[in-house]
């Protein structure tokens, strides 16, 4: 006898088409029987060794976060209901061109130290990978054997691929370290990424010039994978930025994801339909492309991120050198309010906009919730002066809010029919963006519910078959027999993000069950101890 079936589920199944009530038989990890009410009358029922009343709930497959920074906190957390609560089962790591594979022992601890924001300074972890594959084998062994969480998918960081290669100097690659490059992307997806990332505003990543990039991109492509280009403005080039990434992967012949792929400060208010309509004439081209977006208009990265490249130049410990003269940091100021620095996409900052989220050193946590400009009138002192003395204090592990998006950008984008969602979340800090507990159920609760932007059905398939395609997954993102019991329940009139601006922290409301390979994961609306997570590698 079959080991579940969820009796009386209004089944989206993730194509986009209307739902429709059936009974579904879960056994071995995979559905293995879908039996819809008109087929089951007259007929006997399927039944299981368990039975799970689904009456008015809707069975989804589960939701797939195409741009995750659960890096470490997969290996930290085995609970990590962050993203288990929200009905993800699926996570893409290695996001903006910065992750912990491949490295040596001297990019490994420039790389903790670089992104401490996002994930924390690493200490508590045992960094016992070095590779690609070996990273993909420790989260499939996960706490003590049994697994993680969720299931996580692994796109290799280009930046890393760079300071591995290159280091962090402003300059072009010599051909060997070129090949060398090649080398160590085709090893990353040989040993199972799905495909490269990049963080064109971030170092060292953002010094690699487009002929550079598009060779990289052309040995992805040719494993199949994508490319998903954090690109380099989101501000006063942006939509240059965007045309730059899809004529350089339709050179390289590389599929494109654009990652967070936002409208966001005062340059782009109102001009979504803009990229709509680039993206539009590429597709019409043959071009492959998707997109994905969170469902609110603040952004979120680190304080540092912000500095001009030429200040970022060599790694942390150049960037403390320089914040600390003050000759070279009156240069960053001025790039940073009055020139607008790459870093801050271009825009002189607005210092009222920049709110501090979290912070490394205890003695610092008063900012958190405040903006720049408040601590520093609190303080008597020019904004610069406070932001500086965080980044010198916190050894650059502050991470910030940006309030700088807008929400007919916000809706008309996540119309669009290559979009999926990504909740870019940053678990990381007292005060994180709320998109790391809340974005899916947000989804669900305000933009399909309460305002009506996608009906439910089209929001399904934006958030499981859609980056289950781009994935390039075979099995999953469909309720289907054959495919994998990666599913969740959740109630359409009740759901919603329980998380705020305020309270960050706070887990979604009308999710009861989330299934990880036929596992309940959250049962009764309750974490369960199950690790039924994996890495899902790239498919040949």
């Amino acid at each position: 006898m079959e080991e579940l079936v969820i009796r009386d589920a209004d089944v989206v199944d993730g194509t986009g088409g209307p739902s429709y009530r059936a009974d579904v038989v879960v056994d071995g990890g995979r559905i293995v029987g879908i039996v819809q009410e008109a087929a089951a009358a007259g007929c006997q029922r399927p039944k299981a060794r368990r039975e799970l009343d689904a009456e008015g709930l809707a069975l989804s497959p589960g939701f797939i976060d195409m741009h995750a920074h659960s890096d470490l906190a997969l290996l930290r957390d085995p609970d990590h209901s962050a993203k288990a609560a929200q009905g993800v089962t699926l996570e893409v790591l290695g996001q903006d061109g910065l992750s912990y594979a491949p490295v040596d022992d001297r990019t490994r601890d420039e790389v903790r130290r670089a992104i401490t924001g996002w994930n924390g300074d690493g200490d508590d972890i045992d960094f016992d990978w070095r590779s690609v594959g070996e990273y993909l084998d420790r989260l499939d062994s996960g706490f003590d054997g049994q697994g993680i969480a969720v299931n996580a998918a692994y796109l290799i960081p280009q930046g890393t691929v760079r300071a591995l290669a290159v280091g962090w100097a402003d300059r072009e690659a010599t051909p060997q370290e070129l090949d060398r490059m090649r080398q160590l992307v085709a090893q990353g997806m040989e040993q199972g990424a799905v495909g490269m990332s990049s963080g064109l505003t971030y170092t060292p990543g953002m010094y690699a010039k487009d002929a550079e990039l598009t060779e990289l991109c052309r040995v992805v492509a040719r494993y199949g994978g994508y490319y998903c280009p954090h690109h380099r403005s989101y501000g006063a080039g942006a939509l240059r930025a965007y045309e730059e990434m899809v004529a350089l992967t339709r050179e390289a012949g590389c599929p494109l994801h654009l990652a967070h792929a936002t409208m966001n400060f005062g340059v782009n208010k109102g001009r979504a339909p803009e990229l709509l309509s680039l993206l539009d004439d590429a597709l019409a081209a043959g071009t492959d492309i998707t997109l994905d977006t969170y469902p609110y208009t603040p952004g979120s990265t680190t304080l540092v991120a912000l500095l001009p490249s030429w200040a970022s130049e060599g790694g942390p410990e150049e960037i403390l050198r320089r914040l600390a003269d003050d000759g070279t940091a009156e240069r960053i100021r001025h790039h940073l309010e009055v020139v607008g620095a790459d870093g801050c996409h271009g825009v002189p900052v607005e210092w009222d906009t920049i709110e501090i989220s979290g912070v490394t050193s205890p003695g610092l946590a008063d900012h958190v919730g405040r903006t720049v400009q408040e601590s520093a009138d609190r303080l008597g002192e020019a904004p610069w002066v406070t932001a500086r003395r965080l980044l010198l204090d916190d050894r650059l592990g502050t991470t910030i809010l940006q309030h700088v998006g807008h929400e007919e950008n916000v809706r008309a984008i996540m119309r669009h029919r290559v979009h999926t969602g990504g909740s870019d979340g940053i678990l990381q800090g007292a005060k994180p963006h709320p998109r790391a507990y809340g974005t899916f159920p947000q989804y669900l609760g305000r933009y399909v519910r309460e305002l009506g932007v996608l009906s439910l059905a089209e929001c399904v398939a934006h958030l499981t078959a859609r980056p289950a395609a781009r994935l390039r997954l075979p099995d999953r993102g469909l309720v289907r027999e054959g495919y994998r019991a990666d599913l969740v329940l959740f109630d359409p009139a009740t759901v919603a993000a329980g998380s705020s601006f305020e309270n960050p922290r706070v887990l979604p409301t009308g999710i009861p069950y989330v299934l990880v390979d036929g596992r309940f994961v959250i049962e009764d609306g309750r974490r369960t101890d199950v690790l039924a997570g994996r890495a899902v590698r790239r498919t040949p």
